[in-house]
Order: C-alpha cells, then structure tokens, then sequence
C-alpha cells in the first residue's frame, strides 16, 4: 500500500513530466531550460531537481532503477529459459514499467531526435549491459572445457541491447503503428538467421 506522501510525489513528478514533455514537444529539448519548466510547472528550480537530477533524467528517467529491474527480472527466469528469452523477458517488463506507451512513445522520439539524448541514453545503457554480462554468464554456465563463455555471454547481451534499440527506434518512426515486441523479434531473427 502506498502512503499519502508516495502518492503525493507520484503526482508532482507525473505533472512535472507532463509539463517537460509537452515544452520538449513544442520548442524542442535544447531549447527548453529547466526554469521554464519548474516555472510553468508551478514549482521552484530547486524543488524540480528534488525528483529530477538532471534536466535528462527528464526524458530517459532513473535508469539506475530501470537497469536494477531489468537485471533483476532476468536474473528471475526459470533456468531452462535460454539467455535470449530471459533478456526479452526483462525488457518486456521495463518497457512498460515506468510510461504508457503513449508516453513511452514520446519520450523515445526525444531521444532518438536529440543528440545529447540519444549520448546519454547510450551511456547508461552501455553501464546496464556491463551489468548483465555477469548474470547471462552465470545463466550459460561452464564450456566444454569449464572455461566461462564470457565473449559469449557479451556478443548475447551486446545483440539484445542492439536490436531492443533498433526496434525503439523503428518503432517511434512509425509513430508506434508496429508492434514494439514483434519489430524486437524480427530484428533478432535478422541477426540469428532466424525466418
């Protein structure tokens, strides 16, 4: 049960980020500043970077706690599920964990759109598949020889992460009219020779 005061922030965020979301939209990110969001927001500067570090925390959100889930719910998985459905499984759930997909929609042309974006999202997606690496590893277990398949396990997670990206960018070009699972799936089959 949520308290009052989750409740609370969960408004003040959800209204900070409808208010940066439609400026982003209508100026463009760079040249919407922080203190015209807090003030038509109906807040202080300061207050505004109590729930948002940074002016692209914004836009790509707190990854740390989206790559903390998706490591997570991979790390869940059944142990007979192969490696490439138990990443498709984690970004199944992170997809939807944070925004509808309207709003997933919006917020994934902004960062495809804007080149200081798309270098951050990049950066803290770089830092989730270093955090992966480890529990695909673990997932593979020992070669033939007891040698950990470690180029294995990175040329998996680097695959995901390339089509995951591909299918978001795909999908926001088309306005979201494909299905994002279904364009994830199809670029993994390109890459694994799959029909």
């Amino acid at each position: 049960m949520t308290t009052l005061w989750e409740r609370s922030r969960q408004v003040a965020v959800q209204a900070i980020l409808d208010t940066a979301v439609r400026l982003f939209a209508e100026q463009g990110y760079e040249q919407t500043t922080i203190a015209q969001i807090a003030r038509e927001a109906g807040i202080s500067q300061r207050s505004l970077f109590r729930y948002f570090g940074t002016k692209e925390d914004l836009v790509c959100g707190d990854q740390e706690a989206l790559g903390e889930l998706l490591k997570r719910t991979v790390e869940q998985q059944p142990a007979e599920m192969s490696a490439w459905d138990a990443l498709r499984a984690g970004f199944e759930v992170i997809l939807t964990a944070n925004h509808p997909p309207e709003r997933a929609l919006e917020l994934s042309r902004l960062i495809f759109d804007t080149p200081s974006l798309h270098a951050r999202y990049i950066e803290k997606r770089l830092h989730w598949q270093a955090e992966l690496v480890p529990v695909i590893r673990a997932r593979l277990g020992n070669g033939p020889s007891g040698a950990v398949p470690e180029t294995q396990s990175k040329a998996i997670v680097a695959t995901v992460f390339a089509c995951i990206d591909t299918a978001t960018e795909l999908w926001a070009g088309h306005d979201g009219r494909i299905d994002l699972a279904d364009l994830y799936d199809q670029c993994l089959a390109a890459v694994r020779g799959h029909d």
